[in-house]
């Protein structure tokens, strides 16, 4: 065991998957002698050579058109999109192809696939490197969408993804790479695809978050506990389809009160699907209104710092939320 951040985590587990496994390959653009864009990828085209790490023409839908034929084909094929925002030339493959090939063969074909993608806003990043595409992916049958935050869930889940029998989109939240450490364990330990996490037991609110929101979320839980005596239950989704409902449920059952913070658009997104659960299942527990924190449905995240700051919800947005939920 040893401390690592989330780039170390995610390539050690794909370091210890392709000595495991022969079929585990990895492509995408600049993955190979480069070691990707943010380093993922780094040293592993030297240890397993070009067949199995391949770099590829900047072409998201070949990327993926590709991985599809490789998996139907004997591989376990780990594909990078670069950023997140670049995947769209690659939607109808995902959405067409890898999602729809078991149902439509009556579960005799299978599409080991996963799919590697950077998420989430950052400073500078503007229109085309800091979008939350996870809702686009989330409504479709057959595809696994996956977010972990924190370093040994990340391992553990990438394992588990590349080890199932069907496509999983794997989405890492960009700012979190190198801000978050914590113990990663060494080979074995995996997660189920379909599990949250409890981070945080509390009495008054139940916050349910993930990527960066996450981590801010604990921090002002831990604030308010120290401050105010207020209990928040933090519950991280980890996957976001198909989402864990019993432990949300359950835990909006023990408080009555639910926040949801995430950095994508308020409108038709993630957060918008788990309080119509906890509304349809959960109504006779609330003593509130749900609450959602989110960006504002604007088209993308601004370049100006200042107008960047207002698009990604705040620790102090966050803590006014979480105050006005648990007095009401």
């Amino acid at each position: 065991m040893a401390e690592k951040n989330l780039l170390q985590a995610i390539h050690d587990g794909l370091a210890e998957e392709m000595r495991a496994d022969e079929t585990v390959m990895v492509l995408g653009e600049d993955v190979g002698r480069a070691g990707g864009v943010f380093r993922v990828t780094q040293g592993l085209h030297e240890e397993f050579g070009p067949s199995r790490v391949l770099d590829t023409p900047l072409a998201e839908s070949l990327i993926v058109g590709s991985a599809i034929g490789l998996s139907v084909n004997g591989m376990r094929p780990v594909a990078e999109i670069q950023f997140a925002d670049f995947i769209l030339p690659a939607f109808d493959q995902i959405l067409n192809e890898a999602a729809k090939f078991y149902y439509r063969s009556n579960g005799v074909w299978t599409v080991p696939l996963t799919i590697r993608a950077p998420y989430g806003a950052v400073h500078g990043g503007a229109l085309y490197h800091s979008q939350s595409i996870e809702a686009w992916f989330c409504n479709t049958p057959g595809l696994k969408v996956v977010a972990p935050t924190f370093p040994a869930d990340a391992k553990a889940m990438l394992k588990s993804a590349i080890r199932d029998p069907n496509p999983v989109l794997f989405l890492e939240h960009k700012r979190t790479y190198r801000l978050i450490k914590e113990d990663v364990t060494d080979e074995g330990h995996e997660v189920m695809l379909d599990k949250a996490r409890l981070h945080r037991e509390g009495g008054d609110i139940t916050v349910v978050s993930y990527g960066l929101m996450l981590y801010t979320a604990l921090e002002v839980a831990g604030k308010l506990s120290d401050e105010h005596g207020i209990g928040a239950e933090v519950v991280e989704p980890r996957t976001l389809y198909p989402l864990d409902r019993e432990t949300i449920l359950n835990s909006v059952k023990k408080t009555g009160k639910l926040l949801v913070i995430s950095e994508a658009n308020i409108t038709g997104s993630v957060s918008g699907e788990i309080v119509a659960i906890v509304s349809a299942e959960a109504f006779e527990w609330l003593d509130a209104p749900v609450m959602r924190l989110g960006a504002p449905d604007t088209p993308a995240a601004p370049f100006a710092r200042s107008a960047m700051d207002a698009f990604v919800p705040s620790a102090e947005k966050i803590e006014a939320a979480m105050l006005e939920l648990a007095r009401y």
